[in-house]
C-alpha cells in the first residue's frame, strides 16, 4: 500500500479548513493514510469518520458541482480509495 507524503496533500489545505480539520500537509496526510482505503460502495460524504456538518458540506459542494470544491473533493474521494 501505497503512502500520501505531506508534500502530496498541501492543494487540500483549503478544504481541510473549511471541513475544521488541520490543514498541516502533515496532518492532511496524517488523516489520508489513516482513513484509507475507503470501500468501494460507501460514498465519501457516508463515511464514518465525519461529523454530520462535515458530511452536509460534503454532499451539498458535490450537488452543485461546482469549482473548487467539487474537485478538491473528488481528490479526496480518490486519494482515500488509493
Amino acid at each position: 500500500m501505497s503512502h500520501l507524503l505531506p508534500e502530496q496533500c498541501a492543494h487540500f489545505s483549503d478544504l481541510f479548513d473549511q471541513l475544521g480539520l488541520s490543514s498541516t500537509p502533515a496532518d492532511i496526510a496524517d488523516f489520508i493514510n489513516g482513513h484509507r482505503p475507503l470501500k468501494g460502495q460507501i460514498l465519501l460524504a457516508d463515511a464514518p469518520f465525519w461529523s454530520a456538518g462535515q458530511a452536509q458540506f460534503l454532499r451539498e459542494e458535490m450537488q452543485r458541482d461546482e469549482p473548487p470544491w467539487s474537485e478538491l473533493i473528488d481528490q479526496l474521494n480518490t486519494a482515500l480509495r488509493g
